[in-house]
């Protein structure tokens, strides 16, 4: 079946496969009964709208406590600071930031695919979430329009798909607009790279960083490496931590660390 798909996508003219792909999504999420929970997220009870087989799987059951929050907590992360959360998809990692900051902090949540900032903002007023705020827009080096593909990830030259184009914010344009964040929590599906160009005068003023860096999972289809990422946190003004998606607890790295040749979670704190 897959042979015959690779097939027929490789002939079809990628206007014709881009309208498939779109139908099909569009009927897979319109037979979706959508239905609200109520979980505890590393530790914070919460409501949340299952709107589609994705958000089912991750967020239909409770969430053990998660080692990238309690690495932040233990520095920037706390009451009364700023975060961006890019790439938040329906926002209840956002929501669990914006339970840490509290109502003197502030959580701003990016996500480039319409329908999960919708979502988003169904389980921020589930929750009465008053110090989290949703942008539709992606992260991008620089602002303007980019384009992504129907899954929320950006176009490249070698991808077939059903594409829609969206507003484009580099990290120091939100910066100015929002105010310096603290806290930058990362998860852009291996366009980090280019999120963290677009963050040359934020990261000047020392916000501690959550990336993940999807090693051999998209990191590599815009031409950049793990070198490049670890270069935009100088080891004499941050220090380096790391952990494996299923890991417990986040480890010094060093450039041998194991771990930097998969795909993994990188913290840096600044010093």
């Amino acid at each position: 079946m897959n042979d015959f798909k690779q097939t027929i996508k490789a002939v079809m003219p990628e206007i014709a496969w881009a309208a498939l792909k779109r139908a099909r999504v569009r009927w897979t999420n319109s037979r979706f009964q959508s239905y609200q929970v109520n979980h505890t997220y590393y530790g914070f009870p919460l409501d949340v709208t299952i709107t589609n087989p994705l958000s089912q799987s991750w967020y239909d059951h409770d969430w053990p406590r998660m080692p990238e929050l309690d690495q932040l907590s233990a520095h920037k992360l706390r009451p009364g600071a700023r975060v961006f959360d890019l790439g938040a998809h329906q926002c209840v990692v956002a929501l669990m930031l914006s339970r840490i900051v509290g109502p003197t902090g502030h959580v701003l949540a990016v996500e480039a695919c319409r329908e999960d900032a919708e979502a988003g903002r169904r389980n921020q007023e589930l929750n009465g979430a008053d110090n989290l705020e949703i942008l539709h827009a992606a992260v991008a080096a620089q602002t303007g329009p980019i384009t992504f593909t129907l899954d929320a990830h950006v176009d490249t030259p070698s991808q077939k798909s059903a594409k829609v184009t969206v507003d484009g914010y580099s990290i120091d344009d939100l910066a100015s607009r929002y105010g310096a964040p603290d806290v930058l929590f990362i998860d852009v599906e291996g366009y980090e790279c280019q999120a963290l160009k677009g963050a040359e005068r934020t990261l000047r003023q020392k916000p501690d960083c959550f990336v993940e860096v999807h090693v051999g999972v998209g990191l590599e289809n815009f031409g950049a490496s793990v070198e490049d990422v670890l270069g935009f946190f100088p080891r004499e003004e941050f220090d380096w931590y790391g952990c494996l998606p299923d890991g417990l607890q986040f480890a010094p790295l060093t450039s041998e660390s194991t771990c930097l040749r998969q795909h993994f979670y990188l913290i840096a704190i600044a010093r």
